[in-house]
């Protein structure tokens, strides 16, 4: 038998005044069957569902009285609820129960509009064949799909895109990488280059390192931690991340880039160096893809795709005249939240991310 009644996700009830003594009148009881359900809850029907069009929660213990009494949903929204957030509790839902059985009840002003919230999104069912072979998702993928599906709900997304010449950067890049292998004992790939460039393009447009607090306050973040997305073995993601970009070199961010991305593969790194970061970059290029639309990695509130580089024929400004020439290109997309960044800024960094790619310096010496 059971010994207790829990209810769940502060459904409890909230302090009130106390009522008017009527010493003439006791207290009804209450109605057999909502006595019974303390004894034994029931399984809740789908007809009433966990969440109403309000985004009002309401608990098993509510919604099985709900089922047993039979309280449509329309009926439950319009209840005044005295638990936390304005929760129907169950003294509130055996209140309207008793009243109702008087003729006395009177249901309460639904909320106003303003203070509604979208309901929870319910994935579509799937059905599975003979042929088909479901698999449990692993941990680190539930907490990713957790990830994305918080960030699409949290952030307004908009992305930007843009097409940036890279001819000089690929150029210096190819007749520099074996000599700096062969001094450094690395290898130089693009990813350092352009954590290089956001670094530089965040110290100019710093609104864009920032985090939106409690929904109205813009945290405006000093340091320039810059996570670079990286694929797994597993097939999963995870995001290490480059402490105070801007205050390494070029040859401290390419060893950094390198020894976090090998760590990552070999699922060695420490916790702190997958927290912290302020701005995301993703590299689409690896896998050929030129166009992307990342999600942003919250608490952040952009992040940059850099898409693959390849040869296209371009008009090419010379004194004698515009000429076609071939040229290595590159598709930039910039996801950044609507609710803190706009157009003027969030295209406006996206602009200085590609000058300083496209501007790019064939004779630098590292």
């Amino acid at each position: 038998q059971p010994i207790a009644i829990m209810e769940i996700d502060g459904a409890g009830t909230a302090p009130s005044a106390p009522a008017a003594a009527e010493p003439t009148k006791q207290s009804a009881p209450a109605p057999a069957a909502a006595q019974k359900i303390e004894a034994d809850i029931v399984a809740v029907q789908e007809s009433i569902e966990k969440t109403g069009d309000s985004g009002r929660f309401y608990s098993p213990l509510v919604r099985s009285i709900a089922e047993k009494e039979n309280v449509p949903m329309s009926v439950l929204e319009t209840l005044a609820g005295s638990g936390q957030n304005g929760r129907v509790t169950k003294e509130d839902i055996l209140n309207h129960i008793e009243g109702r059985s008087n003729g006395s009840s009177t249901p309460a002003p639904a909320a106003s509009s303003a203070a509604k919230t979208p309901a929870a999104v319910k994935a579509p069912a799937v059905s599975v064949g003979g042929t088909d072979s479901v698999v449990e998702m692993d941990r680190m993928r539930k907490m990713i799909a957790d990830h994305m599906v918080m960030s699409k709900r949290v952030s307004p997304h908009v992305t930007s895109f843009l097409e940036a010449d890279v001819t000089n950067l690929v150029l210096w890049r190819n007749k520099t990488k074996d000599a700096f292998l062969k001094r450094e004992g690395q290898k130089l790939t693009f990813t350092p280059i352009f954590v290089e460039a956001l670094a530089q393009a965040i110290k100019e447009f710093p609104a864009i390192n920032v985090s939106v607090k409690d929904d109205t306050q813009i945290v405006f973040k000093k340091d320039i931690n810059i996570g670079m997305a990286a694929a797994l073995p597993t097939g999963n993601l995870i995001v290490p991340v480059i402490k105070k970009s801007d205050e390494l070199s070029m040859v401290g961010l390419t060893k950094a880039v390198n020894d976090l991305a090998g760590r990552a593969r070999q699922n060695k790194l420490k916790p702190d160096e997958i927290s912290g970061g302020t701005y995301t970059l993703t590299n689409l290029g690896t896998f050929g893809n030129e166009i992307g639309t990342p999600i942003i990695n919250q608490p952040q509130v952009a992040i940059m795709a850099t898409g693959a580089i390849k040869k296209k024929p371009a008009v090419i400004e010379t004194p004698q005249g515009d000429v076609i020439g071939i040229r290595y290109f590159m598709w930039l997309s910039h996801s950044y939240d609507h609710r803190v960044v706009d157009g003027a800024l969030g295209g406006g960094f996206l602009r200085r991310f590609a000058e300083l790619l496209e501007n790019f310096d064939i004779n630098r010496e590292i």
